[in-house]
């Protein structure tokens, strides 16, 4: 999705946040702000063998991240609050200082929203936005029957205001925040322009689902399957997508922008193309750990992996997985390069502390963190129809 309601391209993170449970790797910054203004865009829109257990918010008891990062973050926080300051910027303030890259403070508001966004659902209007060359903010896609949908709101329309406050020249995540509000039910002033046409209308949020996974027929009975983010039940939507694909036809599957989400969901989109084994390795504290995926994928068909620098986390584990495998050709440009895996804290406060504790590679090895995916061929401009091209001229592999 796009605008305020965002899973846009910026960090990722893998999590656990259950205790005793085995490591959740959730990929999250950008999913925390999307979740947060209750939507996904590409300026912004409204709106996560040895398998990581789906994030949950029961984070309690000591911390599980790496000992003295997370104690410093914890005694920073409870002294704060002894002295009545905020327990979360004294613990954002410590995690600075410990020179994590990764490392991020949450309130528990945000984190619940992170999570909810995680599942696949959020609250809000269904718009995705983005800020047009002159600064105003233009709807870029309306979710089917959403709010905004019953209420007239086209794509291509423009957003003058929100409840009254003007949104243009502000930034996308900004205006999300507005659109977003604290629960469903709630009333929203939408002020609009369409042409010469002007008007407000009063529409109510509404608890919406997130269309992680779309599906498009392409030229010769090949399918295009595009993947937002990796939130629950994503995985099984490749995989019914790959089943439903015209036997022997191509599958380009599109990871650009995907910011990353629930690496158990990544793991399932690649059990739909491979037939079991290796996705990727990950170390936490030293110890190494594997994830694999499970038997019975098709490894007939051709399949083409679209990437570019938005692709991160989750969705650099699918597309490493696959290439070394050799069971896709990569097209795109090089992914971002996260690959880090955070453990969640909670903090004396209730907010949620998240450190870095370790990282993954591909099955032959690669790091990914800091150097991210290399295409097998690398496009910039027109690299969809490059990537459609190049799926044409593959066959069956061997």
């Amino acid at each position: 999705m796009s605008g305020p309601d965002r899973f846009a391209d910026r960090f990722s993170r893998p999590r656990r946040i259950r205790r005793g449970a085995t490591l959740t790797l959730v990929f999250a910054s950008v999913l925390a702000t999307g979740a947060a203004t209750g939507s996904w865009s590409d300026a912004a829109d409204e709106g996560r063998k040895s398998s990581p257990p789906s994030v949950r918010s029961d984070v309690a008891g000591p911390p599980e991240g790496d000992p003295d990062a997370a104690k410093e973050a914890t005694d920073a926080a409870a002294e704060a609050m002894a002295d009545g300051k905020s327990g979360k910027k004294a613990a954002e303030d410590a995690v600075s200082r410990s020179g994590d890259r990764w490392g991020s403070v949450y309130s528990p508001g945000e984190y619940q929203e992170f999570e909810q966004a995680l599942d696949g659902a959020y609250t809000g209007v269904g718009l995705w936005t983005r800020r047009a060359a002159d600064g105003q903010i233009e709807v870029s896609r309306v979710q089917k029957d959403g709010p905004a949908a019953q209420a007239g709101v086209r794509e291509g329309d423009r957003l003058r205001s929100v409840d009254g406050e003007r949104v243009a020249g502000r930034p996308v995540t900004e205006v999300v925040a507005l659109l977003r509000g604290d629960r469903a039910g709630t009333p929203v002033v939408l002020g609009m322009e369409r042409g010469t046409r002007a008007w407000s209308r009063t529409v109510h949020r509404a608890r919406l689902s997130t269309d992680s996974v779309t599906v498009t027929g392409l030229a010769g009975g090949a399918v295009l399957i595009k993947v937002a983010a990796f939130t629950k039940g994503s995985g099984e939507a490749v995989r019914t997508a790959v089943r439903a694909a015209p036997e022997g036809a191509g599958v380009l599957l599109d990871l650009r922008g995907n910011s990353g989400g629930l690496v158990s969901e990544a793991v399932t989109a690649a059990s739909a193309l491979v037939d079991g084994g290796l996705v990727a390795t990950y170390d936490v504290r030293g110890e190494q750990k594997a994830l694999h995926a499970e038997r019975g994928g098709d490894t007939a068909r051709p399949v083409v992996v679209l990437v570019d620098g938005g692709t991160m986390s989750a969705a650099e584990l699918l597309t490493g997985a696959l290439q070394d495998r050799g069971r896709a050709v990569v097209v795109g440009s090089r992914t971002f390069g996260k690959g880090s895996v955070q453990m969640p804290t909670r903090l004396p406060d209730g907010s949620v502390a998240e450190l870095t504790v370790g990282h993954y590679r591909t099955p032959s090895g690669r790091a990914v963190d800091g150097q991210g995916i290399t295409p097998d061929l690398e496009v910039e401009d027109g690299a969809e129809a490059r990537a459609e091209t190049v799926l044409t001229g593959l066959g069956p592999p061997s």
